[in-house]
Parts: structure tokens; C-alpha cells; sequence
């Protein structure tokens, strides 16, 4: 079948998202307002009766001085990846961008490859010989994605790496920590907990920590705690005026879009998080936990409180976003790790993002850019 890409209105793609059970934030018309800095557009696919059938929100961004485009759909497009005539969905991609001034195309399949249990995870850290999550047996493995792969390298597609010679920086996460609500009672996602997260969680119930949801005002709160997170784990913040210009855009486009968590204790922010929600799918996103308060946990108070207001809201899955598959090594990355097994969550993998060069040149460029710009 051959299909028919043009732009589509902020009602068509907001149409097609909610026929879906699950499509990222990063693919909603909203987020192209909260990339102030970059150009958007809704990209959709038309079948031969003029069904639309696939959506993509595409970002634009020009290298310095260079009047061609990096076309970059994040954690997209939505469309069905298993079809046997891929080449037909992408090629009309490619090629409206390119005409649009692309010099390079990237996009990210939302395609899982594999999953790990936690239990898996954890037998991994303990283990002094491993060394990466990739090397070990999953507990879930999705064929058609390894067919996927080499269906988009038969069709000029390269698979972007954080090391490759001619790559830029990976820009989402292939690797996240989901925690599977589809079918279960809250009180079997609680069972799933580790001993220590449970012992946690009491700490904070005896303490009296308070989690409360947050508005537009709270948000300064909320910057002050991420901004100390940043400091202590060596990051660069976002500034205030992102998170308040996500309230918006989110907002406006959704009610429930975007939700602001802070966790209190004696009167004060101890911790803070969003909640960002798409059809069936909720990610806690931005924790904001600066303090190492081990006697009152107000972290996992935090966590449980946003678990449980995800799960009434009706969510499949609890996606506590990036980790990397390293599995030794850094010991601050392992503790993250390891709170984040204490949920009894999985690791999953994603087929990761892809890169279409239209101008090889460019596209060259475009690596050594963002590799002075340290991605």
C-alpha cells in the first residue's frame, strides 16, 4: 500500500492520540511548544481510502549558520512498525522533509526489544562478572524487533550509539525502568516491592511525610529541589522558565497532561516530581530529591503517592524513564538503580533512535556540533 504524508492539524494529531492506548509525550502537538527552540509540525500518514493511520510530531533545528534542518521525531513516529512494506511508511517521511530543507532525518521507534525482571536485574548487580544489561539473558524478547533493525539498515537507516564515529549524541534513553500496571490490584504492584522498599515506606508513614499536588505557583518549589538534585549528581538544570512553559502547553492541550507532586515533612519540600500522562501510559519525570533523608524516606512517600493516583487514573504501565544498561561500575548510578528496583519494576529496552542522512556532509557536521557542544 502506498500512503500519503502531509501536516495535519493540532485536532487531527490530538484525534489519532487518543485512538491510541499509548503514545510518548514527546510525541503530542504540546510538546512542540514546550521546544520553544526549535520549529514543529504534526505529520500524518493517509491510507487509499484517506484514513489517517500514523502521526509523528516532528521538531526542526538549524546548525549555526547553516540554513538546512536536523528533523527529529522523539520517541516516534507512531505508525505500525510491524508492516512488511516499512519502506512505504518512511520513504514519504524522507522525503517531505528533505524538501522541507533536511539535511538529516532522526527518529526513535517506540518498539520494545527486550525486558528484564527485577529479579534479573538485581542477580546482574550482585554478579561481579557482569558488567552490561545487554550481555544478560532477558526475560523477555521481542523477535520482530532484531527483523526491524535490519529492515531500516536495508533501507539507508543507521543506528545511532553514544560512541559512534559517525553519530551524534543519543538524545533519548534507549534503556527506561517501567513498572507494569495492566491487570494488577494496587496491593499486587505494593506485594511486588522489595523488603527495603517496604521497610522504607514505613519509615515515611510513621515520620508523617506529606505528599501534596502541587500548582502553577509550586513550581518554584519544585525548581529550587531539582536544582539542588542537579548539583549533587552533576547535571545541568533546566531553568524555571521550561518547567513553568510545560505547565502550560501541557495543560492547555490536557487537564491530567502534567501534574506536580511534592513530598513534605515538618513544613518542608523535601522532595518533588511530575507526572506526565498520555492515554494509558504515565512517566514520573524531573524527580527532584536532594536530600539524603534516610529516617523519613520522603522519596518513597513521593513514589507511592504518584503510583497510586496513576493506577486509579487507570494506567498500564509507571514509567520511571532513563537508566543505563551498565549494571557495575559507578555507585551513584547503581543506588538509582537499585531504588528503582525496589518498585519490583522491569528494565526494558527500546530498538533506540535512528538516523537518515539526506547530506552526508551535513549530517558529519551535525556529529562534530554536538560533539563540541558535548551532546
Amino acid at each position: 500500500m502506498k500512503y500519503r504524508l502531509r501536516a495535519i492539524t493540532r485536532e487531527e494529531h490530538l484525534a489519532f492520540v487518543a485512538r491510541q492506548s499509548s503514545v510518548s509525550h514527546l510525541q503530542i502537538p504540546s510538546w512542540g511548544e514546550v521546544k520553544s527552540d526549535w520549529r514543529s509540525a504534526s505529520l500524518g500518514w493517509f491510507d487509499d481510502e484517506a484514513r489517517l493511520v500514523g502521526a509523528g510530531l516532528v521538531l526542526l533545528r538549524s546548525l549555526p549558520k547553516v540554513r538546512r534542518y536536523l528533523a527529529y521525531l522523539p520517541e516516534g513516529p507512531v505508525l505500525d512498525w510491524a508492516a512488511a512494506d516499512l519502506g512505504d511508511w518512511l520513504r514519504p517521511m524522507t522525503e517531505y522533509l528533505s524538501d522541507l530543507g533536511a539535511f538529516t532525518v532522526r527518529m526513535g521507534p517506540p518498539v520494545v526489544v527486550r525486558r528484564w525482571d527485577a529479579a534479573a536485574v538485581r542477580a546482574a548487580v550482585a554478579d561481579p562478572e557482569a558488567r552490561w544489561l545487554r550481555d544478560v539473558t532477558p526475560s523477555e524478547e521481542n523477535p520482530a524487533a532484531r527483523e526491524l533493525v535490519e529492515r531500516l539498515q536495508g533501507l539507508g537507516w543507521r543506528a545511532v550509539t553514544a560512541d559512534g564515529e559517525d553519530s551524534a549524541a543519543v538524545s533519548q534513553p534507549r534503556y527506561v525502568f517501567q513498572v507494569p500496571f495492566a491487570g494488577r490490584q494496587l496491593r499486587d504492584v505494593q506485594q511486588g516491592f522489595s523488603p527495603e522498599w517496604r521497610r522504607s515506606a514505613k519509615k515515611t508513614w510513621r515520620a508523617g511525610v506529606e505528599v501534596v499536588r502541587g500548582g502553577y505557583e509550586d513550581l518554584g518549589a519544585f525548581h529550587r529541589l531539582y536544582a539542588e538534585t542537579a548539583e549533587r549528581d552533576g547535571f545541568i538544570p533546566r531553568p524555571l522558565s521550561y518547567f513553568q512553559r510545560m505547565w502550560i502547553a501541557l495543560r492547555n492541550e490536557h487537564p491530567d497532561r502534567m501534574r506536580l507532586y511534592l513530598a513534605r515533612h515538618e513544613d518542608e519540600d523535601q522532595a518533588a516530581a511530575l507526572m506526565l500522562t498520555v492515554g494509558d501510559h504515565v512517566w514520573h519525570a524531573y524527580g527532584a530529591s536532594p536530600y539524603t533523608r534516610t529516617d523519613v524516606c520522603p522519596d518513597h512517600a513521593l513514589q507511592w503517592r504518584m503510583m497510586a493516583d496513576a493506577h486509579e487514573m487507570g494506567a498500564g504501565v509507571y514509567d520511571l524513564r532513563g537508566i543505563t544498561d551498565a549494571v557495575s561500575g559507578d555507585e551513584q548510578h547503581l543506588a538509582q538503580l537499585r531504588h528503582r528496583l525496589g518498585t519490583g519494576g522491569q528494565a526494558v529496552e527500546y530498538l533506540g533512535e535512528w538516523d537518515f542522512p539526506i547530506s552526508k556532509v551535513l549530517h558529519k557536521a551535525l556529529d562534530l556540533y554536538i560533539a563540541r557542544r558535548g551532546g
